[in-house]
């Protein structure tokens, strides 16, 4: 049995919350071309994001490409929550199991991951958090912008 974790941050955003959320639930084909990490966004099973859609995303890990596969487990649009279990792809490789989820409020946005290491040796996901941090970043940009 492997050790389980969680990591949660909340960031104060310029825009409001719910602006992020309407990205990441109904407009992530937009994503790769507002992050500066995700590289490519694809569909694999329905054509509405809901749960049960199973996504994928090629990103980049310091310099590294990177692939995760992911099926949506939730999606409150009331609490503006999304979260999302990864399925496949090179977080397995050191996790026998990872979730995402964010909730966004007016003027924040929570992040949490949940995950477990395969061996005590396995570092926590700070790198990966960094990249949703990264993420988080570029859409807000991106909405202050326009």
């Amino acid at each position: 049995m492997g050790l389980k974790g969680k990591l949660i941050t909340s960031i104060e955003v310029k825009c409001e919350g719910h602006s992020i959320h309407d990205i990441l639930h109904t407009n992530m084909h937009h994503v790769p071309t507002i992050s500066r990490s995700i590289n490519q966004f694809e569909i694999h099973k329905n054509e509405i994001i809901k749960v049960g859609l199973i996504i994928s995303w090629n990103y980049d890990e310091g310099g590294q490409n990177k692939f995760t596969k992911q099926i949506i487990e939730d999606i409150d649009p009331h609490k503006k929550s999304i979260r999302w279990k990864i399925i496949g792809g090179d977080v397995l490789e050191m996790y026998n199991s990872f979730t995402i989820a964010v909730s966004c409020e007016p003027q924040w946005v929570t992040w949490t991951i949940e995950y477990e290491k395969k061996t005590e040796d396995t570092p926590e996901p700070l790198i990966e958090l960094g990249i949703i941090l990264d993420l988080n970043k570029d859409i807000e940009g991106h909405l202050v912008k326009n």
